[in-house]
């Protein structure tokens, strides 16, 4: 009974649009898709040509959907990771650089466990998970706390690989940077009051999309319907990247309102005023983004006629370079 209970989803704030995974309303968008008068190269394509990306060897160490990072792809990726962590920290994010492997309790408490088991990698002598997401750990570092009003909201920011077992088979658009099992990720997550929490959400997105707009990435902004919610969130709305490889939009940022059940479930409260009834906090987190579909959509938006990529102006000075 406990473990069915378990799996019940948290329930969708009203102004969720009622329907199926397909049914998501596009809200806004920023910047214009990108036209090609030129044969426009997938970014697998493009990384095998320029020496950037190796699945094959990756392949060989570790097994298929690992991504291999080579030359100036490791030199753009780790940039592209340390601009969007400075670029938050810069905002008042407090940094995290949490473990990345933790046990039982913790995925329980981010509703990981037990509902996603067969989704996540488990180190079994020890009993350990591999993170999915940073959520999974920021959601827990005020387990059983009592806080106070006064402290929120509480912003972090951290950066973690993420790993996925992704069990599953997928077609041809999913090959490449799409779909890994292994990537990286820099996860915001706040703390705040019940009151609060949708203003929260709105500077959550706004912070995301901070990134995109920074690195000149054409996106759109949708809100997921009830049946696509995770399912602790109570409203999720999506960040999505136009790869015009694919001819597709693809997301890279999801950024979620959890109102109370992460909380209730890691017993997580705030005290309104001194001597007052502790109540639950609202947990919010997103994608501050995740870099293998965002590096997908910088190779694939900044071909040129002549093959070359350009380097998104903010991170030239780190690359050292202007094109690839």
């Amino acid at each position: 009974m406990n473990d069915l209970l378990a799996r019940l989803p948290n329930l969708p704030h009203p102004s969720v649009p009622v329907g199926k995974k397909e049914e998501k309303v596009v809200v806004r968008s920023f910047g214009t898709r990108p036209e090609f008068d030129f044969p426009v190269k997938h970014h697998l394509e493009i990384g095998e040509e320029k020496g950037i990306l190796d699945f094959r060897r990756a392949a060989m160490i570790a097994g298929a959907r690992f991504p291999m990072y080579i030359g100036m792809g490791a030199v753009l990726e780790m940039a592209l990771i340390q601009f969007m962590f400075m670029f938050h920290v810069r905002n008042g994010y407090t940094p995290v650089l949490p473990p990345f492997l933790a046990n039982a309790e913790s995925f329980y408490v981010s509703s990981q466990l037990p509902k996603f088991a067969d989704q996540i990698y488990h180190c079994e002598e020890d009993d350990l998970y591999l993170n999915p997401t940073a959520e999974s750990l920021l959601a827990n570092l005020h387990r059983g706390e009592i806080l106070s009003a006064d402290e929120l909201p509480k912003n972090y920011v951290a950066y973690t690989p993420c790993f996925r077992r992704e069990a599953g088979t997928y077609g041809e658009e999913e090959r490449g940077l799409i779909r890994v099992h292994q990537f990286n990720k820099v996860e915001l997550f706040k703390y705040t009051t019940p009151e609060t929490s949708y203003q929260e959400l709105d500077a959550l997105v706004q912070e995301a999309e901070g990134v995109l707009q920074a690195l000149g990435v054409h996106y759109r902004v949708v809100v997921l319907p009830t049946q696509d919610l995770a399912q602790q969130s109570s409203k999720t709305i999506d960040i999505e990247v136009y790869l015009p490889g694919q001819g597709r939009y693809y997301e890279v940022s999801s950024c979620s309102n959890c109102e109370e059940f992460q909380a209730r479930r890691g017993k997580v409260r705030y005290r309104p005023a001194p001597k007052e009834k502790p109540r639950y906090v609202h947990t919010l987190n997103g994608s501050g983004v995740a870099t293998s579909r965002l590096m997908a959509a910088i190779l694939e938006n900044n071909q040129l006629p002549d093959g070359r990529i350009r380097i998104p102006e903010v991170l030239q000075e780190a690359v050292g370079a202007e094109y690839l």
